[in-house]
């Protein structure tokens, strides 16, 4: 784990658990984080969180694991106009803008991306409907493209928003793990559209729907009770946890 991991998982997420548990920090309160179910979402986030402090990686599989097939669900391929014209030129003129609190905000290609150092994980992906399948996923860890930036010190939650209208929010733990990456491939082949193209969130340690398809902007920001109905995601606004750990 990078120096900038340790001190941020020190000064950053770690202060959600003590929030929790003990009532301190000024961090959002779990509860402002959680569906209807909030004592119950937020006890198993402290304790989820207790349990995995050493940031223990999940289980990685052989390439002989790959599964046959794997299900597309939801958004498959985005109509939105700017989304077909960059398709239509292997989005060779898309870009990432990395905004918020960070000291040097940035837009980056496809080709920043891939020039970056790489993680492939051989993954179970496990759905909230009730399905799972294993995959190879190939991207840059998220934990290096924030260092290339540079998170500020209030930095507390990095929101995620796609093409489709759809947005979610991680904390530091989650945001810098090893295995939390930006992919833009799949099986040793470029993203699939179906499954994200040109770049899709990797969360391994949550359900498969925190792990956002067509990926088009990034956030550094210190709150997240203040953006959409205050519940920290979209799909927490329509009953799912924010917290999706398995």
């Amino acid at each position: 784990m990078t120096e900038l991991s340790r001190r941020r998982l020190l000064t950053g997420s770690a202060g959600l658990v003590g929030a929790g548990l003990l009532g301190g920090c000024e961090a959002p309160s779990l509860s402002r984080l959680a569906t209807p179910y909030d004592w119950s979402n937020g006890l198993t986030f402290a304790v989820q969180r207790w349990l995995l402090r050493n940031q223990p990686l999940v289980r990685e599989f052989g390439p002989e694991a790959i599964s046959s097939v794997f299900p597309t669900i939801n958004t498959t391929d985005p109509d939105d106009p700017g989304y077909r014209t960059s398709k239509a030129v292997a989005f060779a003129d898309w870009k990432l803008p990395v905004t918020g609190l960070v000291e040097r905000p940035d837009a980056f290609s496809l080709a920043d991306l891939k020039a970056m150092p790489a993680r492939t994980q051989i993954t179970l992906h496990s759905c909230e409907q009730g399905w799972s399948a294993i995959a190879g996923w190939t991207g840059v860890p998220l934990a290096h493209l924030l260092a290339k930036v540079g998170l500020k010190p209030e930095a507390r939650f990095i929101v995620m928003r796609s093409v489709d209208g759809w947005w979610d929010s991680y904390d530091l733990f989650d945001a810098l793990h090893p295995q939390t990456i930006l992919a833009y491939g799949m099986n040793g082949q470029d993203l699939p559209i179906a499954h994200g193209a040109p770049l899709r969130l990797r969360v391994e340690r949550q359900l498969g729907y925190k792990s956002l398809k067509y990926l088009t902007r990034i956030e550094a920001v210190d709150r997240v009770d203040g953006l959409g109905k205050g519940r920290g995601s979209m799909v927490a606004e329509l009953g799912f946890p924010w917290y999706a750990g398995i």
